[in-house]
């Protein structure tokens, strides 16, 4: 593969909601917390805007999104635009968050730490909150450890540092500080696919690109009782 990744994918097709669940999840869980208008929200890998758009239009939220890929920024910023979204998009990383400190009562993170350095992005999470502020996150999470040998497929497929048990993720967020840590497994498998993705292709994508899909299709099957994702809710 002339160096394509699972990521080139996402931005190249557009997937709206590409976390487990997609959107209708997202809606679901944000249902339960208390956001108003005036919550400030930062969806944490906001992607193609998808999840900060619901945020603006169900809420009334002061919402930011960070997105670090040129692409998926475009195609945010087009959904933005043509839907007249007061949202501000910042391109950037969550391990160096371009925001002072205490600024937002809410962070949304949608398989975004899993593909970063965790601490970090952690700890800067941490500094962003306000007091008592959320951190709200769906995040790829093994159901147990697996040979070195199939760890190594699936970290290099998803181009990860690691593979994280619930219990690393408890380690690592106590680590970062956090408090009321709540880690959800849900009844669904990743192999269950996204209920209703949405797509918005770039004009020329290549055709490796379905190969990507295709690869990712069979990890998902090949380790379907494995590999999984947890809902975290933390508070600072």
């Amino acid at each position: 593969m002339g160096g394509l990744t699972y990521f080139d994918f996402l931005a190249k097709f557009g997937v709206g909601g590409a976390h487990p669940g997609g959107i209708l999840l997202t809606q679901n869980i944000l249902t339960g917390e208390n956001i108003t208008e005036n919550s400030f929200v930062l969806d944490a890998g906001c992607g193609t805007g998808q999840t900060a758009a619901f945020l603006y239009q169900q809420y009334k939220a002061n919402v930011f999104g960070l997105e670090i890929n040129p692409i998926m920024v475009e195609k945010a910023k087009d959904r933005f635009q043509t839907q007249k979204l007061p949202i501000q998009l910042i391109q950037g990383s969550i391990e160096e968050i371009p925001f002072e400190e205490n600024s937002f009562d809410f962070i949304l993170s949608e398989s975004v730490l899993a593909f970063v350095n965790k601490p970090k992005a952690l700890k800067e999470f941490y500094r962003v909150l306000k007091k008592g502020g959320r951190l709200i996150a769906n995040e790829m999470t093994i159901n147990k450890r697996l040979s070195q040998k199939e760890e190594t497929e699936i970290m290099n497929f998803y181009a990860v540092d690691s593979l994280l048990l619930e219990e690393d993720w408890n380690r690592l967020l106590h680590g970062a500080g956090f408090h009321n840590i709540d880690i959800k497994a849900q009844p669904q498998a990743l192999s269950h696919g996204n209920h209703a993705p949405e797509f918005n292709f770039s004009k020329n994508f290549d055709p490796e690109l379905f190969i990507i899909l295709n690869e990712h299709g069979n990890i998902v099957l090949k380790y379907q009782d494995v590999l999984s994702y947890r809902i975290i809710t933390v508070k600072k």
